[in-house]
């Protein structure tokens, strides 16, 4: 299978976990790891981001604890985050696909955005190049054009 997108790299992974401190702690004591970033995330929770310097797992944890179901469960991978360089162009050809990109946002040092591919796994794609500055409204505008012709969305 040809790789058409060469430049599209795994960066993270992000589970669920009871405690993100403590495990960003042990990972970093077994494997010589560091703390790349801490703080709020999604659901009024936390999340640690451990690894190296090209990859990391970010360790998320809600805000209620006693809430977990689904794809909060601990333990569950929550989705896995791949850099690439044009989020507009994977935009493009996800919606070609006939997928729905959702959750665009800028966040330091970057932009990314969320899909829910095959089997529901769900991708962050990001990308820490600086994008076109009307990359949303260059989605925003393929997302129209294809309603307008009647493309399904998954």
């Amino acid at each position: 299978m040809k790789n058409t997108n060469p430049q599209a790299a795994l960066e993270h992974i992000n589970i669920t976990v009871s405690d993100p401190k403590a495990m960003a702690a042990r990972l970093c004591e077994l494997l010589g790891w560091h703390i790349r970033w801490f703080g709020p995330s999604m659901n009024g929770g936390t999340t640690y981001h451990v690894g190296s310097k090209d990859s990391y797992l970010a360790l998320y944890t809600r805000a209620n604890i006693g809430t977990y179901s689904g794809e909060d469960m601990i333990g569950h991978m929550s989705h896995i985050g791949i850099t690439v360089p044009d989020l507009a162009a994977l935009a493009r050809k996800i919606l070609a696909l006939g997928f729905t990109p959702y959750y665009f946002g800028d966040y330091t040092p970057g932009q990314r955005f969320y899909v829910r591919l095959d089997d529901n796994i769900e991708f962050e794609f990001i990308s820490y190049e600086p994008q076109k500055s009307d990359w949303w409204n260059i989605f925003q505008t393929e997302l129209s054009n294809m309603s307008k012709a009647g493309i399904a969305r998954k």
